[in-house]
């Protein structure tokens, strides 16, 4: 059973490097061509299909993107990172939900560009047609509100994560000295964009509005008006990459056994 479980810490290891290079192409993105960006996770994947080997890298991401989404799947439901049942520690809960829904759809994308069936279309029209899709549903508009505020709720924890720097509890010894400045500031941009993300999910479940909807990308992009700050923005997206790929490395990763949820740290 430990081999399973050691096989799962790999590709939770390979989730935060395929990660971090989609927030570093992000950044990227938004420092030069902020149009682009509006795709978000598309955008990045479009790009890296046009690479040597690429289709091979998106098959890595897409099986990557999915075990960190697991893996955040299982921080809210069994809780194997400890934040208890408390209001706080649900509200922590609550965004690992977030993110397991944002990687799922992410490692989704990644999975259609390797196969060579993605339609090519930007990162809005995607987020539209999943809510669209979902208020469609018996108890739709409660769905895609509990989502917007997991949004809201992890964009709480980023911020007081670039605030204390309690992310450097995770980060094993050896790591650079600068991940924590870089984490920091990368936490940063991150909770401004889960912010907006969150905003936009509980407009549309409260207003019924739709077309308010944003994806990572465009989110992103409508913040583009804000001059330095937008600079700024991109620089910290492009830094939470980069703090990823330390992680990917140095990262303190829970061991899950089989049988049980509750983790056993190394």
């Amino acid at each position: 059973m430990a081999g399973k479980s050691e096989t799962f810490g790999k590709l939770i290891r390979i989730g935060y490097a395929a990660r971090g290079v989609v927030y570093v192409v992000l950044g990227y993105l938004a420092l030069t061509t902020a149009g682009e960006a509006g795709g978000g996770g598309e955008a990045v994947f479009d790009r890296l299909r046009d690479v040597p080997l690429g289709t091979p890298l998106l098959w890595l991401m897409a099986l990557g993107l999915l075990a960190y989404a697991a893996f955040r799947f299982l921080s809210a439901y069994s809780d194997i990172e400890r934040h208890g049942s408390e209001p706080k520690g649900l509200a922590r809960r609550a965004g690992h939900a977030a993110s397991a829904v944002a990687h799922t759809v992410m490692a989704y994308a990644a999975f259609q560009y390797a196969q060579g069936t993605a339609s090519g279309a930007g990162g809005s029209d995607g987020s539209r047609e999943t809510a669209g899709t979902l208020l469609d549903l018996p108890l739709g508009e409660v769905v895609i509100g509990l989502i917007g505020v997991g949004f809201f709720a992890g964009a709480l924890s980023q911020a007081k994560s670039a605030a204390t720097a309690g992310f450097m509890k995770h980060v094993g010894a050896g790591a650079p000295p600068a991940v924590k400045p870089i984490g920091q500031l990368g936490h940063a941009a991150r909770a401004v964009v889960f912010a907006v993300i969150g905003l936009s999910l509980v407009r549309s479940a409260w207003f019924d509005s739709e077309g308010e909807v944003k994806g990572l990308g465009d989110a992103i992009v409508s913040l583009s008006g804000t001059g330095a700050l937008y600079t700024v923005l991109g620089l910290g997206l492009l830094f939470f990459g980069v703090f990823n790929f330390v992680i990917a490395r140095y990262g303190v990763i829970p061991d899950v056994r089989a049988g049980s949820l509750k983790p056993e740290w190394r």
